[in-house]
C-alpha cells in the first residue's frame, strides 16, 4: 500500500511546550489506525498539528509526497477532514447548513451550492442515521446527535483521510458500533483511509488494522493490535494491571481491567 501520510520526527505543541516530541508515523493508503494513550500524552495534539490547526515546532507533514505547510487550504480540506471531540453548538445553524459547510472546500469564491452539493450533504447524513435531524437547529440536539452530524459534515467533504478525536465519546453502544461499522464499510468500499483517537482499547482491537500507542508525547508502540495490545505494553504506559485474552469471535485481543481490590501487585 502507498503512504498517503508521511509524518517526520514532528515536535510541536501550546506556546513554548512541546506536546508531541520528535514523532514519526505513516498512514498508508487503506489504512484504519488507531491512535491510542492515556490522558494527556498528545492524541489530540497530534490531529491539531497533522490538520494545520497548531504550527509544526520542528519536522515535516507529507501528503502523498507533498509538504503540508505549502498546500493550500482548500485542497487540504478536501483530501484531508477532521471531527473534532468538541463540536461547537452554541450558534443557530439547521443540520443541513452545518453539513453543507462541509462543501466549502468544492466550491469556489462566492459560489452558492449546487443540486448536487445539497445531494451529497443529504446522502452524508442519511449514512449518518441524521437525515431526519437536517431540519433541526444544531444546539436542540444532544451531544451525541451533534456527533452524528459534525461526522455527516466531514463525509461531505469527500476526504481521502479522514481523523476523529474520539468519534464513540458521546454515544451509546448501539450508536458506537454503528458509527465504527459506517467507518469500516467506507474505509472497505470508498478508499477511505481512517485515523481515529480511541480510549477504549477493545474498540481500537476490534476495528483497526493499526495501532499507534502514545506515551508522554512520544510514539511508544507501532503495529497491529496483537503486536501493541499485550499487557506488558498497557501495563507500562496505562501505570495500570490488566489481563488480555482473545475475543472469541474477532480473533483481536480483548482488555480485561482487573479492579484494585483483585490487583495482586
Amino acid at each position: 500500500m502507498e503512504t498517503l501520510l508521511q509524518i517526520q520526527k514532528i515536535s510541536g505543541g501550546y506556546h513554548k511546550e512541546n506536546i508531541i516530541k520528535d514523532v514519526s508515523l505513516d498512514i498508508r493508503a487503506g489504512d484504519f489506525i488507531g491512535i491510542i494513550g492515556p490522558n494527556g500524552c498528545g492524541k489530540t495534539t497530534l490531529l491539531r498539528l497533522i490538520t494545520r490547526i497548531l504550527l509544526l515546532k520542528s519536522g515535516h507533514i507529507y501528503f502523498k509526497k507533498q509538504n503540508i505547510l505549502k498546500m493550500d487550504l482548500k485542497e487540504l480540506c478536501r483530501n484531508i477532514a477532521l471531527v473534532s471531540q468538541e463540536e461547537p453548538a452554541n450558534f443557530s445553524f439547521t443540520v443541513m447548513d452545518i453539513v453543507l459547510m462541509g462543501r466549502i472546500p468544492h466550491l469556489k469564491r462566492l459560489q452558492f451550492e449546487t443540486q448536487k452539493d445539497i445531494e451529497i450533504a443529504a446522502a452524508s447524513l442519511s449514512l449518518t442515521d441524521a437525515f431526519h435531524l437536517k431540519e433541526k437547529r444544531i444546539d436542540e440536539l444532544s451531544a451525541g446527535e451533534r456527533q452524528r452530524v459534525a461526522l455527516a459534515r466531514a463525509l461531505a467533504q469527500e476526504p481521502t483521510l479522514l481523523f476523529l478525536d474520539e468519534p464513540t465519546s458521546h454515544l451509546d453502544i448501539g450508536h458506537q458500533i454503528q458509527v465504527l461499522d459506517l467507518l469500516k464499510r467506507l474505509n472497505r468500499n470508498n478508499n477511505l483511509t481512517v485515523a481515529m483517537v480511541l480510549h477504549d482499547l477493545n474498540l481500537a482491537s476490534a476495528y483497526c488494522n493499526r495501532i499507534a500507542l502514545f506515551n508522554n508525547g512520544s510514539l511508544f508502540k507501532e503495529g497491529n493490535p496483537q503486536e501493541v495490545l499485550t499487557y506488558q505494553n498497557i501495563e507500562a504506559v496505562y501505570k495500570t494491571v490488566v489481563l488480555v485474552n482473545k475475543n472469541p469471535v474477532t480473533g483481536k485481543p480483548n482488555v480485561v481491567l482487573v479492579p484494585g481490590e483483585h490487583n495482586a501487585h
